[in-house]
């Protein structure tokens, strides 16, 4: 009887572990979806905010030096779009559309080389527009 004792309370004990670890992954999953709506309403404020202070419809100076950051944040985005544009204009688009993958020249019998899927999905992925 003993054994069978040992065995209970070791199953017992296994069974409030189980349970605390259910209990704590579910904690911590409704704090990250939590954590994920405060960021986004923290965006929406500050899109919001933005906006009135870009219009002028805020104090002056009130959220200047946070304006000028995202202002210059804004600047680097299109500039780093611009570079992206270029990038692809450089490349010879294939009869599909597709950039060809760096050294997928022709053979000189005509057949080509064919860059594979991995290269196209890459080349789909990174002609999405933001």
């Amino acid at each position: 009887m003993a054994l069978f004792e040992s065995i209970a309370r070791q199953a017992g004990r296994l069974v409030g572990d189980v349970q605390v670890s259910v209990k704590r992954a579910r904690l911590e999953g409704e704090r990250r979806v939590i954590q994920r709506a405060h960021r986004n309403a923290l965006e929406a404020l500050g899109e919001r905010a933005f906006d009135l202070a870009t219009a002028g419809k805020l104090p002056d100076g009130l959220f200047a030096s946070h304006v000028a950051a995202v202002e210059r944040k804004l600047i680097e985005l299109d500039s780093n779009r611009s570079e992206i544009d270029a990038v692809r204009a450089a490349g010879e688009p294939t009869t599909d559309g597709a950039v060809p993958a760096p050294g997928a020249a022709d053979d000189s019998n005509g057949a080509g080389h064919h860059a594979g899927a991995g290269w196209e999905a890459a080349d789909r992925f990174f002609r999405r527009s933001p």
